[in-house]
């Protein structure tokens, strides 16, 4: 998102539970497209409150899972937040060579521009 759009907009990465670290894969394939995530940490919903990123300071959650929609749906019954579920292909335990896996992440990293290309237009001059 920052690389399309650069500071048009706050964004902040969140999911259901913490990892900790982000998928190696992940990194992999967005550092195909020059976007660093290696010290990248993922962090849950409830960590964005503690570390101070209130939810209702933003005005979109985007959820790429049921589980992160249902999670969203339920933070923001009290706030006039809009909640959109991208269904985005699941690239965890897919692909039996490193080749295959590589493949499902890139697929899902292209549907995640595609979806903010079609809902968010054209990268900024600044992205």
């Amino acid at each position: 998102m920052k690389q399309l759009y650069g500071q048009r907009a706050y964004v902040q990465s969140a999911g259901v539970k913490n990892d900790m670290e982000v998928d190696g894969f992940s990194v992999a394939v967005c550092r195909e497209w020059g976007i660093e995530l290696a010290r990248h940490r993922s962090r849950s919903f409830d960590e964005m409150r503690e570390w101070g990123d209130d939810l209702s300071g933003f005005d979109l959650i985007v959820a790429l899972s049921p589980a992160s929609q249902r999670r969203a749906l339920d933070l923001t019954q009290y706030y006039h937040l809009e909640v959109e579920y991208w269904p985005i292909l699941d690239p965890t335990g897919l692909g039996e060579t490193r080749e295959a896996k590589l493949s499902a992440y890139r697929q899902a990293r292209d549907q995640i521009k595609a979806r903010m290309l079609e809902r968010f237009g054209p990268p900024s001059a600044e992205g």
